[in-house]
């Protein structure tokens, strides 16, 4: 016989350890069924980072210092060209006052228009073989969950100027921080706005099926659960969509006095203009790509009168920066041009207080928060995400934005 053995249960005796162990479970099931809070809010608490490398001494100081770009370098490119263009100028204004300690600043362009094929194959390039510093990116939500997986694994801070993505900073990343305010943030002021505008009269929701678009339609139908209002119609396109009259007809012959839209700038443009050609008396709200440059140049006229969030203090609109940015170029700077000038002025102003290591520079962008730019103040929440408050606005005639006398939605 096996001393070593375990010895033999008693009969009976799995049988009886099944059902306490069952009984035990069964127990756990119902306390969760019971309630619905977490029993950890990870939203709520402050990520940080506890690892190594703040220790690590500063290398000689290089001929420039490099910071990855993870968007197009297009100027010309029709959603993200200006951003390109607004991060560019805000390294030339840095380095015409001395760069860091009397080198250049240089932006190092990772993109392609497949971002998850060769677009994150180069932003890994110029993060292990360029050896950059820092990134900044990208045009949107899907891009930055991307550009999210690099730099958590190289440890490497990233400011997005342009997603409203909350989902981004939900992995709890130490490395991600997020310059427009979040879907959830604008979506319960919109939902306010149907409720007290709208009230119980039938609207259309019009949304498309691309990463952003759906990420804000979730937020925005949470909303509108809790206040008790839905839409008559939920019509859902695909992106870029090229037909959109049997859509625009249809809405054109039901009940529906409103349509909200939620979808890239472009699409919301094309939908408007269709709307408007076939009832002009509709009542029209948009998500935040109704304040895009692309979505007003393509809208023009029709663009009168819509609804939407306005992301950025109102005051950005006659800026210094504007105004130099619309001299230098022939282009209006919209809220997303705006935030990528700040986010690259924030995070080379944290290179410069914190030097050349990676977790040091981490650490000053948390740390310098509150930051006043061009686009409002910047203020990081517990994930990374920027408390700053939102205010509903209106396009007028002339494609001017005119913010309502709503409230701005508090901070959180």
């Amino acid at each position: 016989m096996n001393s070593s053995a375990p010895p033999r249960p008693a009969p009976g005796g799995r049988a009886l350890l099944f059902v306490l162990v069952l009984s035990v479970s069964a127990l756990t099931f119902t306390s969760a069924q019971e309630s619905s809070e977490p029993h950890v809010d990870a939203r709520s608490r402050q990520v940080e980072y506890a690892g190594p490398g703040r220790e690590d001494p500063e290398p000689e100081t290089p001929n420039e210092v490099l910071v990855a770009y993870f968007g197009p370098d297009d100027p010309d490119h029709p959603v993200g060209g200006d951003l390109w263009l607004a991060s560019s100028l805000a390294v030339e204004e840095a380095n015409r006052a001395g760069g860091f300690r009397g080198v250049p600043f240089r932006l190092i362009p990772a993109w392609s228009e497949d971002p998850w094929g060769t677009g994150v194959a180069k932003l890994a390039r110029a993060v292990y073989d360029d050896g950059v510093w820092a990134v900044i990116g990208s045009i949107d939500g899907a891009s930055t969950h991307l550009a999210e997986q690099v730099v958590a694994k190289a440890r490497l801070t990233l400011i997005a100027p342009a997603g409203t993505d909350k989902t981004v900073n939900y992995a709890n990343v130490a490395w991600m921080f997020s310059c427009l305010p979040s879907d959830d943030r604008w979506a319960e002021l919109l939902a306010e706005a149907l409720e007290g505008e709208i009230g119980r009269h039938p609207f259309t929701l019009i949304t498309t099926t691309d990463h952003d678009s759906r990420a804000a339609t979730a937020e925005l139908r949470g909303s509108l659960d809790r206040r008790g209002v839905g839409p008559l119609h939920h019509l859902e396109l695909a992106a870029g969509a090229e037909d959109l009259d049997d859509v625009a007809e249809r809405v054109a012959k039901s009940d529906s006095e409103a349509v909200v839209i939620l979808s890239g700038p472009v699409d919301t443009a094309r939908l408007v203009v269709a709307l408007r050609e076939r009832r002009s008396n509709l009542t029209l709200f948009g998500g935040p790509s109704v304040g895009r440059r692309a979505f007003l140049e393509r809208a023009d006229t029709a663009s009168d009168g819509v609804r939407f969030p306005l992301l950025c203090d109102p005051a950005a609109a006659t800026s210094a920066f504007v105004r130099n940015f619309e001299s230098r170029f022939g282009r209006r700077a919209d809220c997303p041009t705006v935030q990528a000038y700040d986010a690259t002025r924030l995070l080379i102003a944290a290179i410069r207080d914190a030097g050349l290591n990676r977790a040091r520079i981490r650490d000053s962008v948390e740390a310098l928060s509150p930051w006043l730019g061009e686009a409002g103040a910047v203020e990081f929440g517990p994930v990374g995400q920027n408390r700053r408050a939102v205010r509903l606005a209106r396009i007028a005639e002339g494609g001017k934005v005119v913010v309502s006398g709503d409230e701005p939605l508090p901070s959180q």
